[in-house]
């Protein structure tokens, strides 16, 4: 009864448009005063556990996410991306999912990616009279991947939580994160086989000359990714020194580079990151004392005793646990639906086999499809903001791509470890 009035609880506060952070006050305030639970003996835990270098990375990537969307700094992948595929038929959807893959995997943010990428693709796709709310849908279904394409803040996340490599949780999401952006231009294109009219950007007489110019444009933010994920996989670089670096090298290239930004908006952006680090360290913080709670109460093994009981075959529990992600995904942002459910679906999985990094691809692939999931869907509300169309036109396109890429990569992702084990037991030696 405890654990069902605070799942009711949690889930109204959501509902009604309290903030993750409150929400999960409200289940301790609960906790503390109608099931006899003093919460105040969980406070030190959250505090301790909270005090780890691997957690600075976060705040780091935040920072270096806002400064590399107010600097402009993918505007010159997305220029350069267009050069070469904007005269075919589909080419600048096609560029709007790949600059997506690669601005995550800088910034390590969907909402980051979606904002940034969103911003800059749309006017262009409208030019070029693509329609509307697929373009729109197009845009939100990738942004996730910046939770699949490393280094990701959610993987960063998971590995803390769970006590697994960051590199091999990294490793573990490349491949799924590429078959998603494969199984998106695909589906994209194949929505656009009966659309007509069409005013496609013709390719410069000078090609030579212009893809010189695009790309010196470009270097300086190709470079980041490169030194970024180099320095990480090479062993140079932990993943908190890498967001780092990002943040440091984000800043004169914003400002003297791309000259998206001034000193005195730099300091407005880190007044708003600020903010934004603020609310994400304080969620962190609420959902890890309600997690201690239910390791504490053992609901873990109430939680596997439950699914067993409604069945012993590995491959319909992990379809339950499929299930139940996607239900937390569209209740919450990501960080808060993986810190809840990492340790509560972990010893399910565990029991039927799977190793704990190829659930982080599949924990991640999950919680990206269920933030533009309908009905709560965070990014495709917040995408109708940045592309400026109603999400009432992005509702069937989204459904596509949910049925036809998301859902495909999803069940590879879970049924076939090697989709996520390949690089970690490769590169790793695992």
């Amino acid at each position: 009864m405890i654990i069902a009035g605070s799942i009711l609880i949690l889930c109204t506060l959501l509902l009604v448009g309290l903030s993750v952070p409150l929400a999960f006050g409200g289940v301790l305030i609960f906790l503390s005063l109608a099931a006899g639970h003093d919460v105040t003996g969980y406070l030190p835990s959250g505090h301790w556990k909270m005090n780890s270098v691997v957690i600075l990375a976060i705040p780091l990537f935040i920072l270096a996410g806002a400064i590399m969307e107010k600097g402009r700094i993918a505007e010159p992948l997305v220029r350069l991306a267009e050069l070469f595929v904007g005269h075919l038929k589909g080419g600048l959807p096609t560029a709007a999912v790949v600059a997506s893959g690669v601005f995550g995997a800088i910034s390590g943010s969907a909402n980051a990616t979606l904002t940034c990428i969103g911003g800059i693709m749309m006017p262009h796709l409208r030019r070029a009279n693509y329609p509307e709310g697929l373009s729109a849908a197009l845009i939100v279904n990738a942004s996730p991947l910046g939770l699949l394409i490393p280094p990701s803040a959610s993987q960063i996340l998971y590995a803390w939580v769970a006590q697994q490599s960051v590199l091999a949780c990294f490793l573990a999401t490349v491949i799924p994160g590429i078959v998603l952006i494969v199984l998106l231009a695909i589906v994209n294109q194949v929505q656009l086989r009966t659309w007509r009219g069409l005013d496609l950007p013709p390719q410069p007489a000078d090609f030579g000359a212009e893809l010189k110019t695009r790309s010196m444009s470009a270097l300086p933010a190709l470079v980041m990714p490169v030194i970024i994920l180099g320095g990480i996989y090479g062993g140079i670089m932990t993943p908190t020194e890498a967001a780092g670096f990002a943040l440091i090298y984000a800043i004169p290239v914003a400002i003297y580079v791309y000259r998206g930004m001034t000193w005195r908006g730099f300091l407005d952006t880190m007044r708003e990151g600020g903010v934004t680090v603020g609310v994400v360290m304080m969620m962190i913080f609420m959902v890890l004392i309600v997690s201690r709670f239910l390791i504490f109460e053992d609901i873990p093994s109430i939680a596997e005793d439950l699914v067993y009981s409604v069945s012993e075959n590995p491959v319909v529990i992990l379809l339950m646990v499929n299930l139940v992600m996607i239900l937390i995904g569209m209740l919450m942002d990501d960080i808060s639906g993986l810190l809840l459910a990492t340790p509560l679906l972990l010893p399910i999985v565990q029991g039927v086999g799977m190793d704990p990094v190829h659930f982080s691809a599949v924990l991640g692939v999950n919680l990206g499809m269920a933030n533009v999931t309908p009905p709560t869907a965070p990014l495709l509300y917040l995408g109708a903001r940045v592309t400026k169309t109603p999400v009432a036109r992005m509702l069937n396109p989204t459904f596509v791509f949910i049925l036809f890429a998301w859902l495909p990569t999803l069940m590879l992702t879970t049924f076939l470890p090697q989709v996520a084990l390949f690089l970690p037991d490769l590169l790793l030696g695992r």
